[in-house]
């Protein structure tokens, strides 16, 4: 567990990262709800996964996009980018309304699309802090 832990350490660090984020917006959002603060953490962790899942489907489309050739396949992996990154928000609402139930809201479509903008952003500067 241990050697996992310092060879993922970025990974830690990103949970820790989205749990900070998640309960400031669980304090300020008030569609953003949790029943407890552990309720709190198992929601951090399922973002973390859940993110990292999309990241991966984003980079391989991107890298469908920009290997296409024809004007008609960039639209097509154009298309399917916007709908994966539309997608993937209402993914994580249901994932979270799915395992957790009415113990933890996310909120709509907006709420979750800010915290999920708020948690690339607080992963991308603090993996800058301290990784450079």
């Amino acid at each position: 567990m241990l050697t996992w832990v310092r060879n993922r350490s970025s990974d830690v660090v990103d949970v820790f990262v989205y749990i900070t984020v998640l309960n400031l917006a669980i304090e300020y959002v008030p569609s953003v709800i949790s029943e407890s603060f552990t309720l709190s953490i198992l929601t951090a962790i399922l973002l973390k996964v859940a993110l990292e899942v999309v990241l991966a489907v984003k980079a391989l489309i991107l890298t469908r996009l920009k290997d296409a050739t024809v004007t008609g396949g960039k639209v097509l992996w154009a298309v399917v980018l916007w709908m994966v990154a539309a997608g993937s928000k209402i993914l994580v609402l249901e994932l979270v309304a799915v395992i957790f139930r009415d113990e933890v809201s996310l909120g709509s479509f907006v709420p979750v699309t800010g915290l999920v903008v708020c948690l690339m952003l607080a992963r991308a500067g603090v993996r800058w802090l301290f990784y450079g």
